[in-house]
């Protein structure tokens, strides 16, 4: 069975570290701590008197000044492991964690798992092709010799480096080596972790490399398990979730986010926020729980991205330079239909094409599979009908050879309904309005990735009315920007008055407007 040795590096403090320690070796897993020599000499004297008699605990036998960004992370990550693989034999496997992650499975349910599949657990992406650096310098990290810290020695930093820049000072990457990116918070076996020891004192030039790049700890051990592992035995995640605001801040966890945790497919979290003592309290005690089950399902960062977003609503891009002053026609007229539930839109406009000759495009900008015509490339993908939203929809009313074509749009799409009906074309907007059950919410919850099929139902109880009052939201920002010649068909009208509203919708006589009313099931779910 895995035997865990968990490498922890941290810096202040120390009574969580004693707790975090404490549980975390008496299911009789072992950890190495390396306590940043810029903290207190006391706060680290206090660890160890705390934890001297607990035989499964072991420090990093050097301490050093640790600064973010710099090689020294990985050298300490390198004594606490030295020390763990000397004092415990037995270890399976070395885990990396900081003073702020905290288990959110059991030790039997951790156990299980690693003994399930012989691989290591490390993000590891190539670094020049994949994407995993958004913004900022790529190979500027490599090339260039870094000696200072960023953050503290700015000047300095910023200074030696467009020195190297202005006299053309680059270094090669060492020859046998395809540098990899990824997440610092990895799971290696112990055969990796020997491995990984043993290249250090054999390629003093990749050390030498290494100590002078930037950020290292996203490289280093990355890189190095790339090169001594086989591809077959390498799983390229992460163990620990963890979460990242939009200003590049790892999100923080409450009380309220235990179930949540709990949930998700990782056996470790951070950041545990200091002020969350009861989730601290909780967790401290899962991990030496016995028959605990998890529901894993998984949607914490798209229910994290869901929620956060609310109240941060606005246009995020001004109209694209080639749409400006562009018009879909002045003699032309564009019927948009819009509904939450796209089945019940498909059912009306499906009926709209039998009974009329107006050409009906249905979710066009929301789902890939639309059917459309060969435009030349402008529709092979919903984003670059977004990108070239006007363009595609003039295109579409030449291809038919019409002045009139129906389209339906998901409310949430108001960008796109405000650039519509502000075009010089008429436009006419008929928004359906369906009655909402759980059920509904359950299943739309679960499409966009909200909910999977095993989201514990607590969640579900908690997410449902956000989902709904979200969808509410959508509907009085349709209503409350004022589009003219804005119509509403609603389920819970008599069809003789949701005639009406289709009759001035699409212009088409009494009787017509009523069969398409009184279409059989139209609201069914």
């Amino acid at each position: 069975m895995a035997k865990i040795a968990f490498i922890l590096l941290c810096h202040k403090d120390p009574d969580a570290i004693i707790k975090q320690a404490q549980s975390l070796t008496a299911v009789g897993d072992y950890m190495a701590i390396h306590f940043d020599a810029s903290a207190p000499r006391a706060a680290f004297d206090r660890i160890r008197a705390a934890l001297a008699d607990n035989p499964n605990v072991t420090f990093a036998k050097k301490r050093i000044r640790c600064g973010w960004g710099e090689w020294s992370l990985v050298q300490a990550t390198l004594h606490a492991v030295e020390a763990a693989a000397e004092a415990f034999p037995r270890a399976t496997h070395f885990y990396m964690l900081s003073g702020d992650c905290m288990a959110i499975k059991s030790a039997e349910y951790a156990h299980e798992f690693l003994d399930r599949r012989d691989v290591d657990y490390i993000e590891s992406f190539d670094y020049f092709q994949s994407d995993w650096i958004k913004t900022g310098w790529k190979k500027e990290r490599l090339v260039y010799r870094h000696w200072f810290n960023e953050r503290t020695q700015k000047r300095r930093f910023y200074a030696t480096f467009e020195l190297q820049k202005r006299l053309g000072l680059t270094r090669e990457i060492p020859a046998d080596l395809e540098v990899m990116i990824g997440s610092q918070w990895w799971c290696l076996r112990r055969r990796t972790i020997e491995w990984i020891l043993d290249f250090c004192r054999q390629r003093p030039d990749v050390m030498r490399f290494f100590r002078t790049t930037w950020i290292p700890d996203e490289t280093f051990f990355q890189t190095l398990v790339r090169h001594l592992v086989p591809e077959q035995e390498i799983e390229s995640r992460t163990l620990t979730f963890l979460m990242f605001t939009d200003y590049g801040m790892p999100v923080a966890f409450y009380n309220d986010h235990y179930d949540l945790l709990l949930s998700q497919d990782f056996l470790f979290a951070r950041k545990i926020s200091p002020e969350a003592r009861e989730l601290k309290r909780r967790l401290g005690v899962l991990y030496a729980a016995e028959g605990a089950r998890f529901r894993i399902s998984n949607e914490g960062r798209s229910l994290h991205r869901f929620l956060a977003e609310k109240g941060r609503i606005g246009r995020r891009f001004a109209p694209r330079f080639w749409e400006t002053e562009s018009s879909l026609g002045r003699e032309r007229e564009l019927l948009i239909v819009v509904c939450k539930k796209w089945h019940v839109a498909k059912r009306l406009v499906q009926r709209v094409r039998q009974m009329t000759d107006i050409p009906c495009i249905d979710y066009l900008f929301n789902e890939e599979s639309c059917a459309l015509p060969d435009l030349g490339g402008i529709q092979s993908s919903v984003e670059k009908r977004h990108r070239h939203r006007r363009a595609l929809v003039r295109m579409l009313f030449d291809y038919y050879e019409s002045d009139r074509l129906l389209v339906c749009l998901d409310p949430s799409n108001l960008d796109l309904i405000e650039d519509f009906c502000r075009d010089r074309a008429v436009t006419r907007l008929l928004e359906v309005e369906c009655q909402v059950s759980d059920v509904f919410l359950v299943g739309h919850a679960m499409r966009v990735g909200l909910a999977g099929d095993r989201t514990p139902r607590e969640t579900l109880n908690r997410l449902l009315p956000t989902i709904r009052n979200d969808m509410v939201h959508e509907s009085d920002r349709i209503r409350d920007a004022q589009f003219d010649n804005h119509l509403r068909l609603r389920e819970i009208d008599p069809p003789e008055t949701n005639a009406r509203a289709i009759a001035a919708f699409l212009g088409v006589p009494g009787d017509t407007a009523e069969t398409l009313a009184e279409t059989d099931h139209l609201f069914a779910d």
